[in-house]
């Protein structure tokens, strides 16, 4: 897989029959190792040993509901509270980080109503603030560390 620009995780990868499996430390359990998981998980690693965000607050996946069709979103971070305080989009690095995919994580954003969205194509990162009160939005150099997420 490709070299990304997040920092080295320590992936356990295994073959099975022809393909590559990649554990996922949220899920407990191996899945199938594209190349978008592997800049999941290499985001999963980077959450939790560098922005100290408990992996038991970290869901992979999460559904939710807009209107009325069902979606999930890659990657969900919740506060202790259980409120969900960031969305991280997640892209194979093949993939430009247009309008489109910021669209796509903003209509995930309409249902969650997070103040912190993230996307990622391993090699390139946008996250932002948004302050529903006032409608506003600012772009961040990083993603902030897991305490200043969730103060409210």
């Amino acid at each position: 897989m490709q070299t990304l620009n997040l920092p080295d995780a320590a992936l356990r990868i295994r073959n099975k029959g022809e393909k590559q499996e990649v554990f996922d430390s949220v899920r407990k359990k191996f899945v199938a190792l594209t190349p978008e998981e592997w800049v999941r998980q290499h985001f999963i690693h980077y959450l939790a040993d560098h922005r100290n965000v408990p992996r038991s607050l970290i869901a992979i996946e999460a559904s939710l509901r807009y209107h009325r069709l069902k979606k999930r979103s890659d990657i969900v971070v919740y506060g202790k509270d259980g409120a969900p305080c960031l969305i991280v989009e997640c892209k194979s690095p093949e993939v430009m980080v247009t309008q489109a995919v910021f669209d796509q994580v903003a209509m995930y954003n309409m249902a969650l109503k997070v103040p912190f969205l993230a996307v990622t194509n391993g090699m390139v990162h946008f996250a932002c603030h948004i302050d529903h009160d006032n409608g506003k939005i600012v772009f961040l150099k990083e993603i902030p560390e897991y305490e200043q997420m969730v103060k409210r």
